[in-house]
């Protein structure tokens, strides 16, 4: 007789699907107010910044300032969803609503919780980079087809943002020290990754700086591919990323193990 080496639990794609499908239920029953937003933030922003101070800012290059603030929407859109998703979404839900005690239960692993709150936070990215190119492009304001890989580097973003958020709320005992998190140093990146002028303007000093961060390098990669503009530098963006999401996804998933554990 042979014996039946089969697991009981089912394969690793389904537990993590599983939890990718439960956020995306929860997200879609309030689809009006939760899918809406994406939509009008972009264009209050480019109306108030873009257009308002556009009239004022002189393009870079061959590029009208319109054009290439609209190119960082996109990304920063996705890397706040993302962060917001992972930081307090996390922390509500591992310390008020006790939400994964009850999906520990079933049989996934802490491994899969973490890979699927992660890949949702990815896919919202997708879908709020989305957005953000589905109402600008028709004001020309995001070049086409280059335009059409924004919600693809917004997906990367999102992976990148919601590994650095779990890994920061894995640290966090109370939701209020959180804004430390967005205000100090979401907020200032956002002006100095490239996405409101080139880094070309900045000082020597902070251009190191801005190098060193992590939005800098989609927000590079997405203009870049949206323009057409293939360089070598690109390569290195690419690496920067991918080291990015394994380090800190992994220092996350070993941190939060422990927390999700005790």
């Amino acid at each position: 007789m042979t014996q039946d080496n089969s697991s009981p639990y089912p394969p690793l794609s389904h537990r993590i699907y599983a939890v990718w499908y439960r956020h995306m239920r929860v997200y879609s029953s309030n689809l009006l107010s939760n899918g809406l937003p994406p939509f009008l933030e972009p264009l209050i922003f480019l109306a108030g910044i873009g257009l308002g101070l556009g009239k004022y800012v002189p393009g870079f290059g061959n590029v009208p300032y319109v054009v290439f603030l609209a190119m960082g929407l996109p990304i920063t859109t996705a890397m706040m969803t993302a962060a917001f998703e992972c930081s307090f979404g996390t922390f509500i839900n591992l310390e008020f609503n006790k939400v994964y005690d009850g999906m520990l239960a079933a049989p996934i692993s802490v491994n899969n919780l973490i890979i699927g709150e992660m890949l949702w936070a990815a896919t919202k990215g997708f879908f709020f980079a989305f957005a953000v190119l589905v109402v600008t492009v028709p004001f020309g304001v995001i070049p086409l087809p280059g335009g059409l890989v924004m919600p693809f580097i917004g997906f990367i973003t999102g992976l990148m943002f919601a590994s650095l958020s779990l890994l920061v709320t894995s640290y966090v005992k109370t939701i209020s020290f959180f804004n430390f998190y967005f205000t100090g140093f979401l907020s200032p990146m956002f002006f100095l990754s490239g996405v409101v002028f080139p880094l070309a303007e900045l000082p020597e000093v902070l251009r190191y700086v801005a190098e060193a961060l992590p939005l800098t390098h989609p927000v590079r990669l997405g203009r870049s591919l949206c323009l057409g503009q293939l360089r070598l530098e690109l390569l290195f963006d690419v690496l920067y990323i991918a080291a990015f999401i394994a380090l800190a996804g992994y220092l996350a998933l070993k941190r939060l193990r422990r927390r999700l554990i005790d």
